[in-house]
């Protein structure tokens, strides 16, 4: 299966939580629509998994792994598996213009 595309802005960490225990609203918004935009259904393969990001930023200055875990989340819970079912991670980094950002993830069966 291809990588699938979201074009969003990936919400970092510091956007998304208060404190240690509470999803901002940023967080909340980045939520509802990372899961209307995800597909209604992704065939996963047999665990462990690998999931490979890339991740568009519009600021140079933006850390690459900042947005995995809310963007992580919220894939794990449209499709109802435990992300700790994930082993092994691949990020990288595309600069694009403002108002351009993007995410792609796909999950594959580590061999």
């Amino acid at each position: 299966m291809p990588p699938i595309k979201i074009d969003i802005k990936p919400l970092s960490v510091n956007e998304a939580y208060k404190g240690r225990r509470y999803k901002t609203n940023d967080y909340k918004r980045y939520e509802i629509a990372v899961l209307s935009l995800l597909p209604k259904s992704y065939q996963l393969p047999d665990p462990p998994y690998e999931i490979r990001f890339t991740f568009g930023f519009s600021s140079h200055s933006s850390d690459w792994d900042n947005c995995i875990k809310a963007t992580q989340d919220i894939i794990s819970k449209k499709y109802k598996f435990n992300d700790k079912l994930i082993k092994r991670g691949v990020v990288e980094v595309d600069n694009v213009p403002k108002g351009s950002e993007y995410f792609t993830f796909e999950i594959l069966k580590i061999i």
